[in-house]
């Protein structure tokens, strides 16, 4: 039986869209495919998954590849509170430093590529690592880290200065930004029409029911263990899920610097 391959992040930002989506969706025709954005980015692209929540990036790259599913994204107007840059120096005095940055991400690494030189001058060498913050910060001056890593470290080193990079974005440009876009491959638009259009309605139904039972999600929510079920409210109520005008604005703006800086080579 033919089914839709659905990429899955497994990071709390999308926990709720996906509890929604198991809860009130007949899934039999869906594979869950787990991944984290870089791994499911290069999944999506080979065309080992057919629909995902994919960095904003791996859109740009190769936009005649994909399409977008309207209205729909992992964005923030402001702060998102996991994606965080741990810095022994304030951002300025960062320039001619190597700073390290998630294997797991590669929409977070090119906005920190666009906050050092656009926002700060500062020339900085990115170096990719999947250690621990114990392991890396032991000898580095920065290491960003994304999805839960952030959020189960950011009171954890009171020592450091923290960049909220979400918020940093907002600040200089008064625009929200759009981490992840929900995409699909075109070559899967006719092969699995009738898949993908029940997927884009259970898509949608599943972010108006977590939206309006968020505290209800919070209490089934792994992440529950480290956060208050009040703290994981407040983080979700945090992210935009929607891909509206504004976000598109935003959206442009970064896709414009990141040609500028030349960040869209895979």
């Amino acid at each position: 039986m033919m089914k839709l391959r659905i990429g899955e992040i497994h990071f709390t930002n999308l926990f709720p869209i996906f509890f929604a989506l198991r809860k009130g969706s007949d899934c039999s025709d869906y594979e869950f495919v787990q991944g984290v954005p870089a791994e499911l980015n290069h999944k999506i692209r080979l065309g080992a998954i057919d629909i995902s929540p994919s960095s904003s990036i791996e859109y740009l790259r190769d936009p005649d590849k994909y399409v977008l599913i309207e209205n729909h994204s992992i964005s923030s107007k402001g702060p998102v509170g996991s994606i965080i840059l741990f810095s022994r120096l304030p951002l300025p005095e960062l320039a001619g430093r190597t700073v390290f940055t998630s294997s797991q991400s590669e929409t977070s690494v090119a906005l920190l590529h666009i906050v050092l030189k656009k926002f700060y001058g500062a020339e900085c060498i990115l170096k990719s690592s999947s250690e621990s913050i114990e392991s890396v910060m032991a000898g580095a001056a920065a290491y960003l880290l994304i999805g839960d890593d952030a959020l189960i470290q950011s009171d954890k080193w009171p020592g450091l200065y923290r960049y909220d990079l979400g918020g940093i974005w907002h600040e200089h440009t008064g625009l929200p930004f759009t981490f992840a876009l929900w995409i699909m491959r075109k070559d899967c638009c006719d092969r699995k029409k009738r898949l993908v259009d029940r997927f884009v309605s259970d898509l949608e139904g599943s972010k108006k029911y977590a939206l309006s039972n968020l505290e209800a999600i919070a209490r089934e929510s792994p992440m529950n263990r480290g956060m208050s079920a009040e703290k994981l409210v407040s983080y979700w109520r945090g992210i935009s899920y929607d891909f509206g005008e504004e976000h598109r604005k935003g959206f442009e703006l970064f896709s414009r610097y990141c040609r500028e800086l030349g960040l869209l080579q895979t």
